[in-house]
């Protein structure tokens, strides 16, 4: 029973990290794609960018944005 109670917070943070992945991934492209020049500024200033370029994004990473309130 102490093993599985363990187990649970790891599989917990594995799923975590592996959605914050897919939402990394999703603006990767458009983040190297519009917003090059900005990517060692920090994530504010890339999401401001991201932002900015809004019409010219994928779908997917639009998707990201409005589920994250941007």
């Amino acid at each position: 029973m102490a093993r599985f109670l363990l187990i649970i917070p790891l599989v917990l943070m594995a799923s975590a990290a592996s959605a914050q992945q897919k939402e990394h991934d999703a603006c990767a492209r458009d983040v190297s794609r519009h917003c090059r020049a900005h990517m060692n500024e920090g994530d504010q200033v890339v999401l401001a960018c991201l932002k900015q370029n809004r019409p010219r994004l994928s779908k997917a990473c639009l998707k990201v944005l409005t589920e994250h309130g941007q």
